[in-house]
């Protein structure tokens, strides 16, 4: 038997046929544009749903249901997307409208919380019961598994790991609060700390990699900056590492994992991320003197982790 995993986003709906051991045998990707109705996005997903179907010849009988990841809040009782800030969504019933027109069963979940789930039983394949997963992207998201199962909480809500909030009064969040993790520690706020260290130090290496226009910088650029010993991009990424160090330290405190998965673009810095992580989180002997030093680790499932674990929701 065969699962569909949705990893819904901003730019596309990734649509994966997912076999019991986690393989993908096949993907169709739809577009999606920011701001269309809702009703034409969902019938574009039910058109590359049934594509798939039809491209491996399998009939609605040969597969379990349909897992669906979407970014924002998530009813997964009501099957709801209550809302979704990246897709300018607001009660938008997709449970109900995707299983009518596929004729199959639908399950939701949060993006991060399908990709935590994708992780923990084929990436890591249940070597770690309990998991604190953070995505580093525009923003800052979470999964948790804890004792072997996906925690979602109230309706599905809970885990909204970018909003504990690290600096009391601080920089505005996209939540509509100040001081969020989120603020500090995504790729966005990463880029905004950079631009402002660059317009301070005219002769930073910074201009030289984001070829003299500020506009050019990504998340990439302070690390380039910082491994060529840029002491610019030094101070940018040493402040960084405080902001999520002290995320970390936080969720340490509060679930004691066997590890945490770091996944997104700012990810893909590797060992050097997760040396400078472990060495400050080290300071401060990970959140309270002898207790459990977690993994610090990097997802391994990449482009495919949100497919995967949607479709875990019916493996």
């Amino acid at each position: 038997m065969f699962s569909i995993g949705v990893d819904i986003g901003g730019m596309s709906m990734k649509c994966g046929l997912v076999n019991e051991k986690g393989q993908v045998l096949d993907t169709v990707i739809v577009p999606t544009t920011c701001g269309d109705p809702y009703e034409k996005t969902i019938n574009d997903l039910i058109y590359g749903i049934k594509n798939l179907l039809n491209k491996n010849k399998l009939y609605p009988d040969d597969v379990n249901g349909i897992g669906i990841g979407v970014p924002g809040v998530v009813n997964v009782r009501k099957g709801t997307v209550d809302s979704s800030a990246n897709l300018k969504w607001e009660n938008v019933p997709l449970r109900d409208m995707v299983q009518e027109g596929t004729g199959l069963q639908v399950r939701l979940t949060n993006d991060a919380n399908a990709a935590a789930l994708g992780e923990a039983r084929f990436g890591f394949k249940w070597k770690y019961p309990n998991v604190v997963m953070i995505t580093l992207g525009t923003g800052v998201g979470g999964g948790l598994i804890l004792d072997g199962k996906l925690f979602e909480g109230n309706e599905g809500k809970g885990a909204e790991l970018g909003h504990i909030t690290l600096i009391m009064n601080g920089e505005l969040c996209g939540c509509g609060r100040r001081g969020c993790a989120e603020a500090y520690a995504s790729a966005s706020a990463l880029i905004r700390q950079t631009k402002e260290a660059m317009n301070l130090n005219k002769d930073s290496l910074l201009w030289k990699l984001c070829k003299g226009d500020i506009e050019n910088v990504n998340g990439k650029t302070p690390f380039d900056a910082a491994q060529k010993g840029d002491k610019v991009g030094e101070e940018v990424i040493n402040n960084y590492i405080k902001y999520l160090g002290e995320t970390i330290l936080n969720y340490n405190n509060i679930f004691r994992p066997n590890a945490f998965i770091l996944s997104g673009g700012i990810a893909k810095q590797g060992d050097y991320l997760i040396d400078k992580l472990k060495a400050y989180c080290a300071l401060y002997d990970w959140g309270y003197k002898n207790t459990p030093v977690p993994e610090l680790l990097i997802a391994t499932l990449g482009y495919e982790s949100g497919i995967i674990g949607a479709a875990s929701l019916y493996l």
